[in-house]
């Protein structure tokens, strides 16, 4: 077939310019068919390709050898789709009405794309019908018709003025916001420059930088600019000015276009917004860094950093001695305080430092002082202008008031630090180098930090109150043994849990004996809480009644078992040992507890194999004794499981550790218990520890 044979069986010729070169005054090509990629593709009658264009081949990624002559709906259409491609085909050719759609087509590399078509039946010279397809990627031409609706709208109806300038900077376009902005009709601005209706005072340098941006292509973005408008000649507006090159699709430079935006109101508003955005990071930031820990001390310090040098230029934090000490005590309406200065903070070198109290130290305030009339009111003391008359209400002594005065020390600020409707003392703020006063600004914020900081000052007091009764409680109910019995020598220890102000149920004993005899005692009550050590008591009284009747290890632990079972769901584990010095041997019953470390001066460290057995409160339950030899120097280590038990390792690495810190039998007692405690346990463990050392002498 002759290509330029092909003539529409359907349509009139629509005509053409023809093939007129440039320089006649036809206007340039604009390019948009290249930006398309328009292919056209030919069928005969049978499917065959017999015409295909070089964008054909951009398109489907088939070159016109591969495509020529083939089957089109093998080549081009994936089998799902095969017979609605054969209907469009033979509905063309047979009735002669073109068809219009979108088809997805099988791309060379096995994808499926979404194309256009415009198809339409065509006769040669000859009587032959062929079908020709004009073909466009979907996804192109659905974005550049979006592009054009927008372009249309975002002009007319953008709230930001908008221009188009050609390249001497004449307008060519403005839409209705600008005229609004500059206060000059549309028609009056074409042909005009820039200058003309934005006379701002650095035009040269707008121009200027317009030019460089028609010269490189690089956009030149919101650039505020202050000015005045023949709209609003009286007073001075700000705008945000952006410049984009304008270029067609060869590449030709068509102009520039200008957006301009109205920002007088956020000018004024900026200083405002950018402090309430530092007010809120502040805050954003005390949540993370305030109360990372139950340390009141370390609490206050976190308090001040957090507070220097954004709020304050000199931060301290003062908590009333009687809240620390956990007394409720009526507010006097005036009357001295006692305060325990807990951190002192500032942002640079400053003799007002030296005006305040040492961390640590007490200091008694009389009423007329401002930090006590604000814990006695428990609201903000403010002095946005400090004076000479002020110092003597905010300095502890006319010395310290000085030093205030030669630091600068021009507004002060007092916050209550208040959890759970107590005042526990005070955030002390002033301002040395910051040229601002406090304003109530500033008193909100730092009321949101001093109490954010009062809730974990709060939590961190009774966490330490509750941990040291605890520990008072705990402590108690253990023994005091002398560090030698009759042919042994002793060492042990009690370590709390870490991680927790509960008091746990772990307890050891050594019980003197007749003739000489020795009795070894450690137990672990499963649980924690007040409940768990008062049977922890209970269960050691038991002990030491029964080791007096002089009954063998398996009785006492049968006896103990017993009264387990009346004790409300507790389980306790229990290792009790009777050591005989003259016989040199050692009776031992265990109730479901670790195995006890037996270290020989001659032989490694090994776990003592004891006949299994469940622990206390289980019942009906049969114990057995193991009776062992302790040569001189021996060692016995009874522990719980608290020394050895954690959550990230396996019970068994966790013994071989134990033996492996035992491997000097002759090392000094004391230190081989501070050896294994300090080995073994971490600062988040979650278990008490008992711990008894045993050296046969």
């Amino acid at each position: 077939m002759a290509v330029d044979s092909l003539r529409s069986g359907d349509a009139e010729d629509s005509g053409g310019p023809g093939g007129a070169e440039y320089g006649s005054g036809i206007p340039r090509p604009t390019g948009l068919l290249d930006v398309l990629s328009v292919a056209a593709v030919a069928l005969d009658v049978q499917g065959r390709i017999v015409f295909w264009t070089p964008q054909a081949e951009e398109l489907f990624g088939y070159t016109s050898e591969e495509a020529l002559r083939r089957n089109a709906a093998r080549l081009l259409v994936q089998p799902e789709h095969l017979k609605s491609a054969v209907k469009v085909f033979t509905d063309v050719l047979e009735t002669g009405h073109s068809w219009a759609g979108t088809f997805p087509v099988r791309h060379k590399d096995g994808s499926s794309r979404l194309m256009e078509f415009r198809t339409m039946r065509l006769l040669d010279d000859l009587g032959d019908t062929y079908a020709l397809g004009i073909v466009a990627d979907h996804t192109l031409l659905q974005r550049l018709e979006t592009d054009l609706a927008l372009c249309e709208r975002l002009i007319s109806q953008s709230p930001i003025g908008l221009a188009l300038l050609d390249p001497d900077l004449r307008y060519l376009l403005v839409n209705p916001a600008l005229e609004r902005i500059d206060g000059v009709p549309a028609e009056e601005h074409i042909g005009r420059h820039l200058r003309e209706t934005l006379p701002l005072p650095d035009i040269d340098t707008v121009e200027s930088a317009l030019h460089q941006v028609l010269t490189t292509g690089t956009p030149l973005l919101d650039q505020y600019h202050v000015g005045r408008t023949p709209a609003d000649p009286e007073h001075e507006h700000a705008w945000s000015l952006s410049f984009y090159r304008l270029e067609d699709p060869g590449g030709r430079v068509l102009g520039a276009a200008a957006s301009v935006v109205d920002v007088t109101e956020r000018h004024r508003a900026a200083a405002e917004a950018d402090r309430a955005r530092r007010r809120l990071a502040l805050i954003a930031d005390a949540s993370a860094r305030v109360g990372t820990s139950l340390e009141v001390e370390r609490t206050a310090h976190e308090l001040a950093a957090i507070a220097t040098p954004v709020l304050a230029d000199v931060v301290a934090v003062d908590v009333l001695d009687a809240a620390l000490a956990l007394r409720r005590s009526r507010r006097p309406d005036n009357g001295s305080e006692l305060f325990r200065a807990l951190a002192l903070k500032a942002a640079q070198p400053t003799v007002a430092l030296r005006a305040a109290d040492t961390p640590g130290d007490l200091a008694s305030y009389e009423g007329d002082r401002l930090v006590t009339l604000c814990v006695h009111t428990a609201r903000p003391v403010l002095v946005p202008r400090v004076g000479k008359q002020d110092l003597p209400r905010i300095a502890r002594s006319p010395e310290a008031g000085a030093l205030l005065e030669e630091a600068g020390v021009h507004s002060y600020l007092a916050v209550p630090l208040i959890a759970h409707g107590e005042v526990l003392g005070a955030l002390d703020l002033k301002r040395t180098r910051n040229p601002l006063p406090f304003d109530e600004d500033d008193v909100v914020l730092a009321t949101e930090l001093a109490g954010r900081a009062a809730v974990a000052i709060d939590n961190a007091r009774w966490f330490q109150s509750v941990r040291n009764t605890a520990l008072t409680l705990q402590r108690s109910l253990l023994p005091d043994h002398p560090p030698e019995h009759t042919g042994l020598e002793l060492a042990s220890r009690y370590e709390p849990a870490q991680a927790t102000s509960e008091v746990g149920g772990d307890w050891y004993d050594v019980i003197p004996l007749s003739q000489d005899r020795t009795a070894l005692v450690v137990g672990d009550v499963m649980g924690n809480g007040i409940d768990a050590a008062a049977t922890m008591g209970r269960l050691r009284t038991a002990t030491c009644a029964y080791a007096d009747l002089e009954l063998p290890p398996d009785a006492v632990l049968r006896h103990l078992d017993r009264i387990t079972c009346d004790l409300e769901h507790y389980i306790v584990t229990c290792l009790y040992a009777v050591y005989d010095p003259h016989t040199r041997s050692c009776e031992i019953a265990n109730a479901g507890h670790m195995p006890p470390a037996l270290v020989h001066t001659d032989r490694p460290p090994a776990l003592l194999e004891l006949p299994p057995a469940a622990p206390l409160g289980v019942g009906g339950i049969s114990f057995g004794t193991t009776t062992i030899t302790l040569d001189p120097g021996d060692l016995l280590v009874l522990y719980t499981d608290g020394l050895v038990e954690t959550r990230r390792h396996p019970i068994d690495d966790r013994l071989d550790v134990l033996l492996g810190f035992l491997d000097e039998p002759h090392r000094p007692l004391e230190e081989t218990c501070d050896l294994l405690l300090h080995g073994l346990r971490h600062p988040d463990d979650h278990d008490d520890v008992a711990l008894l050392v045993a050296r046969a002498l």
